[in-house]
C-alpha cells in the first residue's frame, strides 16, 4: 500500500530527521539513504522497518541537521608551524637570502594545517535516529490503514459479486442436471436404435455420466474459500500473501466447475467469475 511517514528527534543542538515513501510491491524491498559517516546504521534500520511492514517497496531517507551535523574539521599545529618558521629563518641568515618569512611559505609546509575527520557518538546519535525512524513509521502507518479500510471494502464488494455468480449457477444445478440426462437419453436412443439394451444399465450409465457432470463439490470448495477469504480481511493481521495463495484457489475451482458443465450460459458465468477474480487478485497485490 502506498504510504508516507516523516519524523523528527532532537537534542544537544542537533535533529534527525526521518522520511518514508511506501508503494505497493509482492514483497518488502527496502532502500535506505544515509549520510556517510553513519552508513553502518542501514541495518539496523532495515530490521526496524521490517517489524512493522510486510510487503511494499519503502524508502527511507535521513538527514541530520544542526552541530552534530558531521564535517571535517581543520585545525592548526601551532607548535609545528613554529618549528617551521625558526628553521625558515635560520635557513634564511644561513645563505644570507634577503626578506622574510611569509605566511605563505607556511601554508606550503606539510601538518601546519590539518584535516580532521570527527567521530560521532554513534550510540547517542542511534538512538535519536531510531526515534525519528519509529515516528515515521507511525504516520506512515497511519495512513496506510486508512487505505487499507477501503481496499478491505473494495474486496468484500467485489467478493459479493463473485458469490452471486456462484449463487446463481447453484439454483441452476438441478435444472443442467435434468437437461444433462434429457439430452443424454436423446443422444443414446439415437445411438441405439433398434437395439436392445436393459434399462436399468442404460440407467445407471446415464446417473454416471450425470453425475460426473455435478459441481456441488466445487460450490462447497467456494463456500468455503469465500468465508475463509472474509476471515482473512477481519482477522486485522497481514494476509495478502494468504489472500493471494486463495485466490488461485478460487480460479482452481472455477475451472474445474466450467469443464464440468458443457453450457454456454455457465460457459459466459465462468468468465465472469475469472474476471472477478482477477480484480480481486490486482487488489490484493496492494495490501500486506
Amino acid at each position: 500500500m502506498t504510504g508516507f511517514g516523516r519524523g523528527e528527534a532532537s537534542a544537544e543542538g542537533r535533529t534527525w530527521i526521518a522520511e518514508i515513501r511506501t508503494v505497493n510491491h509482492r514483497f518488502l524491498d527496502q532502500r535506505v539513504i544515509l549520510p556517510r559517516a553513519f552508513a553502518l546504521f542501514e541495518e539496523p534500520v532495515k530490521k526496524k522497518v521490517a517489524a512493522v511492514l510486510d510487503r511494499g517497496r519503502v524508502d527511507i531517507a535521513f538527514s541530520l541537521q544542526g552541530t552534530a551535523a558531521v564535517e571535517p574539521q581543520l585545525t592548526v599545529n601551532a607548535p609545528v608551524a613554529r618549528q617551521y618558521r625558526r628553521c625558515l629563518q635560520q635557513l634564511l641568515e644561513e645563505f644570507e637570502v634577503e626578506g622574510p618569512v611569509t605566511l605563505h611559505d607556511m601554508l606550503t609546509l606539510r601538518d601546519v594545517i590539518s584535516l580532521e575527520e570527527q567521530r560521532p557518538d554513534m550510540d547517542a546519535e542511534w538512538l535519536l535516529l531510531a526515534s525519528a525512524l519509529e515516528t515515521a513509521l507511525k504516520d506512515c502507518d497511519l495512513m496506510r490503514e486508512k487505505e487499507g479500510a477501503a481496499l478491505r471494502q473494495d474486496l468484500l464488494d467485489r467478493l459479493a459479486k463473485f458469490e452471486a455468480i456462484v449463487r446463481q449457477i447453484d439454483r441452476a444445478i438441478p435444472e443442467l442436471q435434468q437437461q444433462r440426462q434429457n439430452e443424454l437419453k436423446a443422444r443414446i436412443g439415437k445411438l441405439l436404435e433398434g437395439i436392445d439394451l436393459d434399462p436399468i444399465r442404460l440407467a445407471q450409465e446415464m446417473a454416471i455420466m450425470t453425475d460426473k457432470s455435478d459441481v456441488t463439490e466445487e460450490i462447497t470448495r467456494l463456500d468455503s474459500h469465500m468465508a475463509q477469504f472474509r476471515a482473512f480481511l477481519a482477522s486485522g493481521e497481514p494476509v495478502g500473501r494468504r489472500l493471494d495463495f486463495l485466490l488461485q484457489e478460487f480460479l482452481r475451482e472455477v475451472n474445474t466447475l466450467s469443464s464440468k458443465i458443457a453450457n454456454a450460459a455457465i460457459a459466459h458465468l465462468g468468465v465472469e467469475m475469472k474476471n472477478e477474480i482477477e480484480k480481486l487478485r490486482e487488489q490484493v497485490q496492494n495490501i500486506e
